[in-house]
């Protein structure tokens, strides 16, 4: 095995949420970082990955990058299964060529939110958005090719100290209006993505697996949209009354899934992990925004 020095990671998509994470967090491990965005290489391009991985000798993969523009996804499928799974493709069979170790982001819009129990990884798939559809071709791209140990980690209502996301919406908003509808039927669980990305370079060195493994991760526990819009007014002290409101009544051009808690026990046993339960990642993350009060 490696030592962790010898640990050369490309991270794609390093502007995103989970990216921007790791790339805070980096200084805390000893592997030689890339951090890229678009304007560095075409990750379409299998020349450009080619190259990109073989003048840096990248032997790790992190790929953050992806169309999660839900709602737009609807109308600009082209681009999302551009990047979502063509680029998914190639980055696959460069990692299968150069023999580097791929881990890529999925998402539990794979799954149709039918479910009763949480979704372990072996469940039946059944997106119901473009964007989910494009996620699932994606990972089927990857495990087709199959590059040697390489995962993919599936996730959940991400959101973090960088970018846009449901909890800096609902900061915003708390400070703006009287009152807020919130949709209570949509249940599931937050990733603070700080938490994911520290599980992610922590467990880099112990993969090691023959064909393409998925793992879920999200943090702990079980909410509804609803409960987490509660939970962050009163962290930050917001006088905003939040009221439960059903799916019908706030209408999207993507159908979201209406459970999708992830069952996260692969991944605990396989890496011998903990994973922080969601109100305390709310909290750090509402800490470092400086909105706890």
């Amino acid at each position: 095995m490696l030592n962790s020095n010898s640990y050369n990671i490309l991270v794609t998509g390093s502007n995103g949420q989970l990216g921007s994470e790791i790339k805070e967090l980096s200084k805390d491990y000893s592997y030689n970082f890339f951090f890229t965005t678009r304007i560095d290489f075409d990750i379409t391009s299998k020349d450009d990955i080619r190259n990109f991985c073989q003048i840096n000798n990248i032997n790790v993969i992190i790929n953050c990058a992806a169309y999660t523009a839900v709602d737009k996804a609807e109308s600009d499928e082209q681009n999302a299964d551009l990047i979502n799974r063509k680029a998914v493709k190639k980055l696959a069979l460069i990692s299968k060529e150069l023999n580097i170790k791929l881990i890529h982001i999925s998402t539990d819009y794979v799954f149709d939110g039918k479910n009763f129990k949480p979704y372990c990884e072996e469940f039946q798939t059944n997106p119901q958005s473009i964007y989910g559809k494009t996620k699932l071709d994606g990972e089927n791209e990857m495990r087709d090719i199959n590059p040697k140990n390489s995962i993919i980690i599936r996730t959940s209502w991400v959101y973090s100290y960088y970018g846009n996301n449901f909890v800096k919406t609902m900061l915003r908003l708390g400070k703006e209006r009287e009152e807020l509808g919130v949709i209570f039927d949509q249940i599931g669980t937050p990733t603070y993505a700080k938490d994911l990305a520290k599980t992610i370079l922590d467990i880099v060195p112990q993969i090691d697996n023959q064909k393409v493994e998925i793992y879920n991760y999200s943090n702990e526990g079980v909410l509804s949209w609803y409960d987490f819009a509660k939970e962050i007014m009163k962290m930050a002290k917001l006088n905003c009354k939040i009221n439960p409101i059903e799916t019908y009544q706030y209408p999207t051009p993507a159908k979201r899934p209406h459970y999708s808690l992830l069952n996260k026990n692969k991944i605990k046993s396989t890496f011998n992990i903990e994973i922080p339960y969601w109100k305390d990642g709310l909290d750090d993350c509402l800490r470092r925004l400086g909105e706890r009060r």
